[in-house]
């Protein structure tokens, strides 16, 4: 059977609002892109990947769609991440949401962590989501409100080995949306996480999904089918649109059904 294409919803309340989303080059970053492009809405994002950044711009912009700001910017650098968030504010007007998505599952033996290896791990996927939100705060708070959604993870939740630091930081993403979620209620500002199950991006395909890999998927997914950064972007644009007005502190899995 053919896997059947997804038809976004429209949410006309998301047009014009400045959206910012780290890791947005590539993968499910990719897709929230274009994801927001496509409600008209004005995106900046940032990533380290520059070629296919560009490329992914101009992709839109010859659609017709509006013009994504691209800024290249390593999310180690929290200086630099605060000063990226504060250009994109002063160039298209205050950011109304806010996407955490960038981070990275390199595969690591637990006899192999040396604290260095440990502490950049944390910078890459853990740091850059509450300083991303603290820059983005006082500006939500003069628009009335905003949304920020964090990207987490089933890996820890099916206690899947191969990549505790990565594990442990997307654990820890929960905590941080509902302690943010409790602060910023009220003024307005919703907080929650989206959880992908095992998404089929290009990089998941070329370096992790083989045979057994798929035969895992068939069997523990309840929804037949690939898990594509298209259904992730879907949920993403629901929580950041007036529809999801009430919802907050939550977790929202988008994963086929498995955990």
């Amino acid at each position: 059977m053919t896997q059947a294409l997804l038809t976004p919803a429209h949410y006309p309340g998301l047009a014009g609002k400045v959206v910012f989303i780290t890791g947005g080059g590539t993968g499910i970053g990719a897709a929230l892109v274009t994801a927001f492009a496509a409600q008209r809405a004005q995106v900046a994002f940032v990533d380290i990947q520059r070629e296919a950044s560009l490329a992914l711009c101009e992709q839109l912009a010859a659609q017709g769609l509006p013009r994504p700001d691209f800024i290249e910017c390593d999310l180690r650098d929290i200086a630099a991440l605060q000063r990226t968030i504060a250009g994109v504010a002063a160039r298209h007007g205050d950011i109304a949401v806010l996407v955490n998505n960038a981070a990275n599952d390199v595969r690591h033996r637990i006899e192999d962590v040396t604290p260095e290896f440990w502490d950049n791990g944390i910078a890459i996927n853990q740091r850059p989501a509450f300083f991303a939100a603290q820059a983005v705060i006082a500006g939500m708070r003069r628009l009335g409100g905003g949304a920020i959604i964090n990207f987490g993870s089933v890996g820890w939740k099916l206690a899947t080995g191969g990549y505790p630091i990565y594990a442990t930081a997307k654990a820890s993403t929960h905590g941080l949306t509902r302690a943010l979620a409790r602060d910023l209620g009220p003024d307005n500002i919703r907080v929650n996480t989206v959880v992908p199950g095992w998404v089929m991006t290009e990089k998941q395909l070329s370096q992790w999904v083989d045979d057994a890999a798929r035969a895992e998927i068939a069997k523990s997914q309840c929804l037949k089918g690939q898990l594509l950064p298209e259904h992730l972007a879907s949920m993403v644009l629901f929580l950041a649109s007036d529809a999801a007005t009430m919802c907050s502190a939550q977790e929202f899995t988008v994963d086929g059904g498995w955990v």
